[in-house]
């Protein structure tokens, strides 16, 4: 896929140590922070690296010109079923389905390990990620007719095929 300067874009598995995944923790953080308060800058630590790393996790960026400007992780939640956690767009980059594609990359990614289901939680400040998981065909587990400010998260699944 190449970006409309021509750029090529590039799916990268890594490590969360790896220094090319810092713009995206520190994008996150910041996005997390200003949404949710600063106490929100915890969930960027809460999960080892160990559980982003194959064979039961995965963590990609997507690439251009060697540097990252959308990535998404899985982890395993059960032997069944991936958990979506720290999809992120830089924001110089969104509207361009790189969210969307992440999403996929992962998605085909967690059902070639052999998962059947992947879960996911986004907070309720976040309409763009609630809108993307409801196009990308994620099934909300909460009624998509309460405002979603009045609740604390906002979970989905999606069932995929196998492999």
């Amino acid at each position: 896929m190449s970006s409309p300067a021509g750029h090529e874009l590039t799916v990268t598995p890594v490590l969360l140590s790896d220094p090319l995944v810092r713009p995206l923790l520190r994008g996150l953080t910041d996005d997390y922070t200003r949404l949710y308060g600063p106490a929100a800058a915890e969930e960027m630590s809460r999960y080892p690296e160990a559980e982003f790393a194959p064979p039961h996790g995965l963590l990609l960026l997507l690439l251009q010109d060697g540097i990252a400007v959308a990535g998404g992780a899985y982890r395993r939640a059960d032997p069944a079923t991936a958990e979506l956690k720290r999809v992120w767009t830089h924001p110089a980059h969104r509207r361009r389905g790189l969210g969307r594609r992440m999403v996929t990359e992962l998605e085909n990614a967690a059902a070639a390990r052999g998962y059947r289901r992947i879960f996911l939680t986004t907070g309720p400040r976040q309409p763009e990620a609630r809108d993307l998981y409801l196009r990308a065909g994620y099934t909300p587990l909460f009624d998509v007719a309460t405002e979603s400010e009045t609740l604390p998260l906002l979970p989905f699944e999606k069932h995929l095929a196998p492999v």
